[in-house]
């Protein structure tokens, strides 16, 4: 069973690399050129989410785990390398995780908070807050280059990268397990549903008002711009954040279940070792579902994709006719 599965989660993560980067990699384009009807500050949120998710596909999926699978033996398991790899992989997704918080925290201060709204929700600070999360996660990350050691030494080169036996043991280190672990994915997970329920919770309140304001009954179906705004608003933010809780909540129930029974995770049955690297897969899958999202959500980024989609075809169509004039 558990052979069937590695297997699986072979050509999952192929799967992942060959669908993943090409998607984010348009979501960057389409969104970097500002003509989706976005605002600054959101678009520089979800640009900066879909690359820090084309990272994590990049470190975490082709050079970590389709390197390990497909191509073992190459200089990516030089002990070094491979040890830095798994610093930048962690650094990623900790970056794809934590910019989502920014991002719904964003859209909760522009819901719920009018006052401080001019003052918040600019390119400006969205850019200043980006650097300042994305920088001090790769600090947090860089102790991920020293818990590794080679497994063998060929030529005075160590080759492959396993974790130091101190890393299990020493508290420094198993405080360091405990504090990356509540950074992401836990601290984020709460915050998000936190985030998301306040907003939803302000939003039900001031529909409720407005309808009164405006004299609206049952019978009547007036427009209200400033509420289809807010609508189009929180359907992006919903679907995104509901696709984060939704795709990381096994390995927060992984994190909660080694806690409370008190478990090693090195000594997990071939069934508990499922369910983590089930959580892993899925974990990676959120790397990919934005642009998706974005499609759905967003009429305006479907017209631009569809626009890009079709310009190859036409650039060839128009040579042709240019010349055959």
């Amino acid at each position: 069973m558990l052979e069937i599965f590695f297997t699986v989660r072979k050509i999952w993560y192929m799967i992942i690399a060959v669908i993943g980067v090409p998607v984010n990699l348009v979501a960057i384009t389409i969104l970097s050129r500002r003509k989706c009807g976005l605002s600054t500050c959101t678009t520089r949120y979800l640009v900066a989410m879909a690359t820090a998710d084309l990272l994590t596909i990049i470190f975490d999926v082709t050079l970590w785990q389709i390197s390990y699978y497909y191509f073992p033996g190459t200089f990516l398991d030089i002990t070094p390398v491979c040890s830095a790899i798994s610093a930048l992989a962690e650094a990623a997704t900790d970056c794809s995780v934590w910019f989502t918080v920014m991002f719904t925290f964003d859209r909760f201060v522009a819901i719920c908070c009018q006052k401080r709204k001019a003052k918040y929700c600019t390119g400006k600070t969205a850019a200043v807050v980006l650097t300042a999360t994305g920088t001090l996660l790769c600090f947090i990350n860089v102790p991920y280059f020293f818990i590794y050691h080679p497994a063998k030494v060929v030529d005075n080169i160590p080759w492959d990268c396993i974790p130091k036996p101190g890393y299990y043991q020493y508290p420094v280190w198993v405080g360091y397990r405990w504090l990356a672990t509540v950074l992401s994915p836990l601290l984020p997970f709460v915050l998000i549903l936190l985030f998301n329920a306040l907003t939803v919770r302000h939003i039900l309140v001031t529909s409720r008002v407005r309808k009164g304001l405006r004299g609206q009954s049952k019978a009547e179906n007036r427009s209200d711009p400033e509420m289809e705004s807010r609508r189009r608003s929180v359907i992006l933010l919903l679907t995104i954040s509901g696709s984060f809780i939704i795709l990381w909540s096994v390995t927060v129930a992984e994190f909660l279940y080694y806690t409370i029974a008190g478990l090693d995770p090195n000594n997990y049955n071939d069934s508990e070792q499922i369910f983590v690297q089930s959580g892993y897969m899925l974990l990676i899958l959120s790397c990919c579902t934005n642009t998706f999202i974005y499609g759905i959500t967003q009429s305006k980024f479907r017209e631009q994709f569809i626009s890009a989609a079709k310009y190859p075809l036409t650039s060839i169509i128009q040579l042709i006719n240019n010349q055959n004039v």
